[in-house]
């Protein structure tokens, strides 16, 4: 007979990446079942109690706010999701919201590459010749000008809510 193995809290918060202040918090608020208890009241977790707090760390990673998350953590791992349309639904809901922050996150970025790229080729008066004239060294091209298009990357981002305004 193979013995299940079990978890002490610190190992359990190890494998799951969250601390162990952050998993006896979401068994105070009964997010989380109770842990069992040793004899000695040192709280053990199993496998499954393990995969349960993935789940509920990659969920909040997300952005996912703890009570919407409590539905989803009350499922069984091996259900089938048809038996549970509202939650699939849910599902399918937050993840276009993520692709779609992913999307504003990304113009950002590509702006910011746009702004770090022009800096580039941008010079100070250190770079001019003695006659005023800006130098051309190395086969240095001139600064790059911001298209329209480019700039409706950064705009269209902060329309939309981005977390720059």
């Amino acid at each position: 007979m193979k013995v299940e193995q079990r978890f002490t809290i610190k190992q359990t918060a190890e494998q799951t990446g969250m601390t162990e202040d952050t998993i006896r918090y979401y068994e105070k608020i009964a997010l989380l079942p109770r842990a069992e208890r040793k004899d000695n009241g040192h709280r053990f977790y199993r496998q499954e109690d393990i995969h349960t707090i993935r789940l509920l760390a990659c969920l909040k990673k997300t952005g996912m706010p703890l009570e919407e998350i409590r539905p989803f953590l009350a499922v069984s791992a091996d259900t089938d999701p048809a038996e549970y349309p509202e939650l699939v639904e849910h599902l399918r809901s937050h993840r276009e919201n993520i692709v779609s922050q992913i999307a504003s996150l990304q113009q950002v970025v590509d702006f910011i590459d746009m702004k770090f790229e022009e800096g580039r080729y941008r010079r100070d008066c250190s770079d001019e010749g003695m006659d005023g004239a800006p130098e051309n060294r190395l086969g240095e091209s001139k600064p790059k000008p911001v298209s329209p298009s480019e700039m409706r990357y950064f705009s269209g981002a902060t329309k939309a809510g981005s977390p720059l305004r």
